[in-house]
């Protein structure tokens, strides 16, 4: 059975830029619930034994596994957002390895382009969704989903995502996304932990 992952960090470490009131909500409160659901969605059948990777993919798309699917995809995405996230002390551009800067300065000319990309996209999403930062056949591109999906639905790796529905900047912001992207951006992304999975998957 699945459990709601630990913080790396107290609820508090991540002022400013996102209160405490929102990670008790949203990590708390919605994560949990995501994570108690496909529990109760998964026991007894096949995919009680499976990782979670595998329950989104053999999920994802198939008639009568819609629930399934939306809770097991929303625990994955969670999981990472929480761990690419940290206090000041990690969240410099200048912490990206040197490996992943060529490949996103390749892509996009030079991580702050990158950046000013990643919040474009962010915002264009309508509605709930998430923006990515992934590896797709080798290149670094930037996505967006909406409401659970999330790129392993298309053999993507994921380095980075931001979750943009509400519930994840409401407190804080109000209806003031493009805030909560620059200081969430800007202030808390862990680019030695984004670092770390690229070496990984690479």
């Amino acid at each position: 059975m699945h459990t709601l992952n630990t913080l790396d960090y107290e609820l508090n470490a991540l002022e400013p830029f996102m209160s405490s009131s929102t990670l008790e909500f949203h990590y708390g409160k919605h994560h949990q619930g995501y994570v108690n659901k496909l529990n109760n969605l998964i026991e007894g059948t096949e995919m009680e034994e499976m990782s979670l990777e595998d329950i989104i993919k053999n999920s994802f798309d198939k008639d009568g596994k819609e629930a399934l699917f939306n809770n097991s995809a929303q625990v994955f995405n969670h999981n990472l957002f929480w761990k690419i996230l940290t206090n000041n002390d990690n969240s410099s551009l200048e912490d990206i390895s040197s490996e992943l800067k060529t490949d996103i300065e390749e892509s996009f000319e030079s991580s702050e382009n990158m950046l000013a990309e990643f919040k474009k996209t962010a915002l264009s999403q309508f509605g709930s969704g998430w923006t990515w930062l992934v590896i797709d056949e080798g290149k670094i591109k930037i996505e967006k989903t909406s409401n659970a999906n999330n790129p392993l639905i298309k053999n993507q790796k994921p380095l980075l995502c931001v979750d943009v529905w509400e519930h994840s900047y409401y407190l804080d912001y109000q209806n003031k996304r493009a805030e909560y992207l620059d200081n969430v951006l800007n202030n808390i992304i862990n680019w030695k932990y984004v670092s770390k999975l690229y070496k990984e998957y690479k």
